[in-house]
């Protein structure tokens, strides 16, 4: 499976991307705080990781390489838990590197998995993660997840408690919601500089059912 889009392009995750995506990942080491691998002392530690995971069907993982950018693989993300008995599909391990992070490419990479899954006929698309991870959960609502709660102690990862947040969105929402990411990434919503005109959080706001309570004004 690969998924073009103007900003963002998806592919599956294979060894010779490992080179790239270390490099790209190495000025950070905030960005493994809140997932369940890394951080990896080397390059041939990070490729031994690529290599593992590569081969699984799920999680099923994918590289994102912006288009606009160096072209070369800047992020990693998963689509796992996957059930299509009961229609659920959950989008999760997204690790951005400090360069593609807001960035449109990013973004759109969440559109373009979005996109596929309803299209394939799945019912609900999820978003999980750390309750304790801001960003996190901001990013999931700005992009019209809709949040359901927390599960309380719901894993341990390194070693450490994790309460989990939960979002999701629905066959019925994308409905409402892919009109608006549609808007956002034309590109007449970016001035010359970039800057949007219209965000994608107040565009995606009508079609959320429930917000995350952590963000009420």
């Amino acid at each position: 499976m690969r998924l073009e889009g103007r900003y963002a392009r998806i592919e599956p995750l294979v060894p010779a991307h490992a080179k790239a995506l270390f490099a790209a990942n190495s000025d950070d080491e905030r960005i493994w705080d809140y997932l369940p691998y890394g951080p990896f002392a080397s390059e041939a530690a990070y490729a031994a990781w690529v290599v593992q995971m590569a081969g699984k069907a799920d999680p099923l993982f994918f590289t994102v390489i912006d288009r606009g950018g160096r072209r070369t693989p800047a992020g990693v993300a998963s689509l796992m838990r996957i059930a299509p008995e009961a229609g659920s599909i959950e989008v999760g391990n997204i690790c951005w590197s400090p360069a593609l992070k807001r960035t449109r490419a990013a973004s759109e990479a969440v559109f373009l998995f979005a996109d596929w899954v309803f299209r394939e006929g799945y019912r609900r698309f999820e978003w999980k993660c750390d309750a304790l991870n801001r960003p996190s959960r901001r990013a999931a609502e700005r992009m019209g997840f809709s949040y359901e709660g927390v599960f309380r102690q719901a894993m341990v990862v390194k070693g450490r408690n994790r309460d989990t947040a939960w979002f999701a969105m629905t066959d019925g929402d994308w409905r409402c919601l892919r009109p608006a990411w549609e808007r956002w990434l034309d590109p007449a919503n970016f001035d010359a500089d970039g800057r949007q005109k219209l965000s994608l959080s107040a565009l995606t706001a009508p079609c959320r059912v429930a917000s995350d309570p952590l963000f009420a004004s």
